[in-house]
């Protein structure tokens, strides 16, 4: 259901479950997580990339799982957003290494916020982001209302949450969702150029850089300007500022290691 590979530094991640959409179940959950955790154990692994196969690239939740769990029409949906929506977002965000999603077929629901948790996410010009929530009475989750509006804007992102429209990739970076968009031939290609470039740089820096901008959500200017003293100081003592200030010295360019 997931499956993974390491080549030169990328941590591939693949959705595959292309019979059911790649929607999740709790065993697709589980086997995610675990993949994470293994991104961020392994220092081999400089960058992730995560895709999807087939025509989708997830389309949330397995509804026909989560309603076999229970005959109880009132079940506490809570459940699977504690199982899996919360620890798979928090493992993208949290891990300090820089993520790329490559978007290669629609993302619904819950898959289409996996995707913009990460750190740059590209699209085939094939793909499709729709926030199907409304289409069943619920509610953005998957950290759905608090990065969408932030990516977007909260007149953008309610209209796309209430009305429950597909967003094509080209509107999608209009409007700031995501990063770019290519054709479907040439997609895949870009993405692992991004992967492979990302790859070769400061994962320490990146990693650093990411817990800044999740601090910067919530802090205000002087608290987000200290943090950044903090965290330059650390950035400071890496193996790579030092390499990245001694090439530059001697007019090379930098061998990175990731430390």
């Amino acid at each position: 259901m997931i499956n993974t590979e390491l080549t030169n530094g990328i941590f591939t991640i693949t959705l595959n479950r292309p019979d059911k959409l790649n929607s999740f179940n709790f065993e697709m959950s589980n086997q995610m997580k675990e993949a994470l955790m293994e991104a961020e154990s392994n220092e081999d692994v400089r960058c992730v990339l995560l895709t999807g196969s087939g025509r989708a690239f997830c389309a949330g939740q397995d509804l026909a799982e989560a309603t076999k769990v229970s005959n109880d029409p009132h079940r506490d949906l809570s459940e699977i957003v504690y199982h899996t929506y919360i620890p798979i977002i928090k493992g993208i965000r949290e891990l300090e290494k820089p993520v790329v999603c490559a978007v290669n077929g629609t993302a619904a629901g819950a898959g289409a916020n996996i995707a913009l948790a990460c750190d740059i996410v590209i699209a085939s010009e094939e793909a499709k982001f729709i926030q199907s929530f409304s289409q069943i009475g619920l509610i953005p989750d998957s950290g759905g209302t608090y990065i969408l509006p932030r990516l977007i804007g909260l007149a953008q992102a309610t209209a796309l949450t209430f009305l429950g429209e597909k967003i094509s990739a080209q509107e999608a970076v209009e409007m700031g969702m995501i990063w770019k968009s290519y054709p479907a031939d040439s997609f895949m290609g870009e993405a692992e150029a991004i992967a492979s470039k990302l790859a070769k740089m400061p994962t320490r820096g990146f990693g650093l850089t990411k817990r800044g901008f999740n601090a910067g959500f919530s802090n205000d200017l002087e608290t987000q300007m200290k943090l950044e003293a903090k965290l330059q100081a650390e950035a400071g003592e890496t193996h790579d500022y030092h390499e990245g200030v001694q090439a530059f010295l001697e007019k090379r360019k930098p061998e990175f290691k990731g430390k």
